[in-house]
């Protein structure tokens, strides 16, 4: 179910770019709504619950290890390093299969969908420094994310990037035509205090 919706979110992110940019987000908005109601309705508390339970049962049960420092790039061990944070703290968080990089984490510790957001975007952007050593995130794979968990804010998505700068390096705008963001060193930091509070 999250690849088709991440598919989905793709294929109306370059739909909405077909309109006046001040229409943008409300389209995008009302597509996805769109697309929502017409997806099978989730099972009951007491059925998602023990669907939940099963499929954590399954992952026990496959391949899943622990990270190594030899499994980091080296920016991202200097991460670590710096910031006094040792590979528990990564394994409390993501776990390796095969070649892919999986979350262990399901709560992201805060009710907030702002700082929900930025968590999300932080902890994308260590996952892509583990494997290529860059601390950047996609915009539209965060938003993704955040409809996932259900703390999508539309109205004000952009506006907590924006509000935020300072934890991205150059960061003036958002763009969905270039959604790649980097972190800024202020943005390492948060990023530490973030993988802290998630253990």
């Amino acid at each position: 179910m999250a690849a088709a919706v991440k598919e989905k979110v793709i294929e109306i992110a370059s739909i909405v770019k077909e309109y006046p940019e001040n229409l943008q987000e409300e389209c995008f908005g009302l597509l996805f709504k769109e697309f929502l109601e017409k997806q099978p309705s989730l099972p009951e508390d007491g059925e998602k619950g023990q669907i939940e339970e099963e499929n954590l049962q399954k992952e026990d049960e496959s391949q899943q290890e622990d990270f190594s420092e030899k499994d980091l790039h080296l920016k991202a061990r200097k991460f670590i390093q710096s910031n006094k944070l040792t590979m528990d703290h990564i394994n409390r968080i993501f776990y390796i299969e095969g070649e892919k990089i999986h979350p262990l984490y399901h709560d992201l510790k805060t009710t907030k969908a702002s700082e929900s957001q930025l968590r999300i975007a932080m902890l994308q952007a260590l996952k892509n420094a583990m494997d290529n050593g860059e601390f950047e995130f996609n915009g539209e794979e965060v938003r993704a994310e955040c409809m996932l968990r259900k703390c999508y804010d539309a109205a004000n998505f952009t506006a907590t990037f924006k509000n935020k700068k300072e934890f991205f390096e150059n960061f003036t705008k958002y763009n969905k035509k270039s959604p790649t963001i980097y972190l800024s060193n202020e943005g390492t930091l948060k990023l530490a205090e973030v993988i802290r509070q998630l253990q």
